[in-house]
């Protein structure tokens, strides 16, 4: 058997109509992938016009891409700073107090590569409060970031991270305990 992307069919997935995908598509291009509109407030009433769940205070920086809001729930105080993609095919909830470092990537979806078709899988990510993913780092799919955890520099989270611990590399390992005093 080899992959034959001809027979790939995710017809299965509906991440909502073709008009609001399109509207939102065109809000993202302007409002968040580009550093016109550095207004937080306006980013988040956008995120909760289009059904996402966003807490008081979040800190949404400059060319940021967001998938689907309809998918995403923010708490409070949170950051996400600058070329964060948050690749959200499914839910992705993040905590309240939580730094998103610059050109980190939070990663929903994947494919099958034992599938002929090449099927697409997707699976929630869960980032709880007080957790920092730093930059450039990666959040695998269905990975949960417990309390406080924290993703350093470059790293790939690819297993569920521990309260209170940091992790380091690819894929990433705990190296030692998060004391937050």
């Amino acid at each position: 058997m080899q992959v034959n992307l001809t027979t790939y069919n995710n017809n299965w997935y509906n991440p909502g109509s073709a008009v609001k995908r399109l509207l939102w598509y065109y809000t993202s291009c302007i409002f968040f992938k580009s550093g016109i509109f550095p207004i937080y407030s306006l980013k988040r009433f956008l995120l909760r016009l289009f059904g996402g769940r966003i807490g008081k205070r979040v800190l949404i920086k400059p060319y940021v891409n967001i998938k689907y809001p309809w998918f995403l729930e923010i708490g409070d105080h949170t950051w996400i700073g600058e070329n964060v993609w948050i690749d959200n095919l499914c839910n992705v909830k993040i905590g309240s107090n939580v730094c998103i470092s610059q050109g980190a990537y939070l990663l929903t979806g994947n494919h099958d590569y034992k599938s002929q078709s090449f099927d697409l899988i997707v699976k929630d990510i869960i980032i709880e409060d007080g957790v920092w993913i730093g930059a450039k780092s990666t959040v695998c799919p269905g990975v949960t970031c417990k309390s406080h955890s924290l993703l350093s520099v470059g790293s790939v989270a690819t297993k569920n991270l521990e309260e209170f611990t940091i992790y380091q590399g690819n894929p990433a390992i705990s190296i030692k305990e998060r004391i937050v005093s």
